[in-house]
C-alpha cells in the first residue's frame, strides 16, 4: 500500500514508561494480525541520528476500528516528538509489512513469548482469532516488570474471558516491588513455566517478540528444551 496520512486521535499513558497510541485507520488499509508499519513524523527534520521515521507493530486487529500503536518512552528525541503530537495531528504511515502472523494448522497451539512491549503484535493476533472464533488454542506468557507495566492487560483479560481456547500468563520480575503482593507467576519465562501450562512442549508453534536479549535466550530456551527453529518465528523490538 503506498503511504498515506493517518489522523492521531488519543494516547494512553501505561505506567511510567510505556504509552498507547490510536491513529484513525483509513478505509481501504487492510493487513493481517501481527504485522507492522512505519510511522513518519510531519516535519521533523531534527528528531536523531536515525532519522524521523521509525517502525511499530499494528496491536490492533483488522477488524477493529483504530491503529494501535505501543511505544517505550526512552530518551531519544524521535520519542520526545512522537509522545508530545497533539491529537488531530497527522502522521505518515506506510505499510504493512511482518510475516509474524498465526499459522493456519489449529491443531497445533499457538505459544506467544512476550517481553514488555512485544506484547503489541500478539494483542493483535489474539483479538483476531478471538473475533473469528478460531480453533487456535492459544498461550499468551507475557513477562513484565510489574504488572502496571503490561500494556493491553485489562483486554488480554477481556479476551481470555471471551475465548475458551486462549489463556494469559503474566510473569512478574518485580514481584517485591508490588505493593499488595503478587500471587501469579514470577522470574523469566522458562521451560518449567511452559510445561506447567503448555504440557507437551513439541506440539505448539512458537512466537516470539520483545527486546534482542529477550529474543535470542527465549529463542535458545526452546532450543534447549527440544524445539526446532521451524516452529519458532520471532520479532526483535530495538529500543529507539
Amino acid at each position: 500500500m503506498p503511504p498515506c496520512e493517518v489522523i492521531l486521535e488519543s494516547r494512553k499513558p501505561v505506567g511510567d514508561a510505556t504509552a498507547v497510541y490510536y491513529f484513525q485507520k483509513p478505509g481501504d488499509f487492510e493487513f493481517k494480525a501481527g504485522q507492522f508499519a512505519d510511522f513518519t513524523l510531519p516535519g521533523a527534520t531534527d528528531t536523531d541520528e536515525k532519522g524521523n521515521t521509525r517502525t511499530f507493530s499494528l496491536a490492533n486487529s483488522p477488524h477493529e476500528n483504530h491503529l494501535i500503536v505501543a511505544t517505550r518512552l526512552r530518551g531519544t528525541a524521535f520519542k520526545r516528538k512522537f509522545d508530545a503530537l497533539p491529537t488531530g495531528t497527522p502522521v505518515v504511515m506506510q505499510g504493512p509489512y511482518g510475516s509474524l502472523t498465526l499459522h493456519n494448522n489449529a491443531a497445533r497451539p499457538a505459544v506467544f513469548l512476550a517481553g514488555g512491549i512485544g506484547v503489541t503484535p500478539f494483542r493483535s493476533i489474539i483479538s483476531q482469532a478471538t473475533h473469528k472464533r478460531t480453533a487456535h488454542k492459544m498461550f499468551l506468557f507475557y513477562s513484565v516488570r510489574k504488572p502496571d507495566e503490561a500494556a493491553f492487560l485489562d483486554e488480554l483479560k477481556v479476551m481470555q474471558r471471551a475465548n475458551p481456547n486462549f489463556k494469559c500468563i503474566v510473569t512478574v520480575t518485580r514481584p517485591d516491588e508490588i505493593k499488595n503482593g503478587w500471587h501469579g507467576e514470577t522470574g523469566h519465562i522458562t521451560k518449567e513455566t511452559l510445561a506447567k501450562w503448555v504440557g507437551d512442549l513439541m506440539i505448539p508453534i512458537y512466537y516470539i517478540a520483545g527486546p534482542p536479549p529477550m529474543v535470542s535466550g527465549m529463542r535458545l530456551m526452546l532450543n534447549e528444551a527440544g524445539i526446532n527453529d521451524d516452529d519458532i518465528r520471532s520479532e526483535e523490538f530495538f529500543g529507539y
